[in-house]
């Protein structure tokens, strides 16, 4: 049966995908990090792939990863919700966001809320969130929250998130979002019930 969150603070693991310190991913992510917590008592995790990437970069297969990269994958496959982010790069996420989670288990995110985000040089890459983002955690049979969040660089004055509007859409991702966390634990229990039926 899975753990009920109803006493405890929600497990909430971030993930950034840049490469680089200090980022503009990771200050959404901390947006929206801190947004949640407004709403809901939680207990936050950031894993930055600029500070672990080197620790698994060359890994072929999980056993290769480092003890400190197995405790984050470990991390990620016991949250209760995890928010993704990553910088457009070519299309898409970063090559090390998707290497990460080639180590996560095919099945630990069955029905976890995901919540997604993303930064970019312009408009013209907002898409990557349903085209790129969507595909890989179907895969996983996660739970992606409707609202993603994607920010330009003109969003944010150097590292600080200055654009009322990307705020504004990280309150009603969270908002809208929270309502299927909160439902997580009834309707796996629902289901549960309905595969012992057969």
């Amino acid at each position: 049966m899975v753990e009920n969150t109803t006493n405890r603070p929600l497990r909430v693991v971030a993930v950034s995908g840049s490469l680089h310190a200090p980022s503009k991913t990771s200050v959404l992510v901390s947006a929206i990090l801190d947004e949640i917590a407004e709403h809901q008592a939680i207990s936050r995790h950031l894993i930055e792939l600029s500070d672990i990437g080197p620790e698994f970069a060359g890994a072929l297969t999980r056993e290769q990863v480092a003890p400190s990269v197995e405790e984050e994958l470990r991390r990620i496959e016991e949250a209760d919700l995890l928010v993704v982010a990553s910088p457009v790069y070519r299309g898409s996420f970063t090559g090390l966001f998707k290497h990460l989670f080639d180590f996560v288990g095919q099945y630990a995110l069955i029905d976890k809320p995901v919540l997604l985000a993303a930064t970019g040089g312009g408009e013209r890459h907002a898409l990557m969130l349903e085209h790129q983002f969507r595909p890989l955690f179907g895969f996983f049979q996660a739970l992606t929250l409707p609202i993603g969040v994607y920010a330009s660089n003109t969003d944010f004055t150097e590292y600080t998130l200055t654009s009322d509007a990307v705020k504004s859409r990280v309150q009603l991702a969270v908002l809208r979002g929270l309502p299927f966390v909160h439902n997580r634990d009834r309707d796996r229990d629902d289901v549960s019930a309905y595969v012992g039926a057969w």
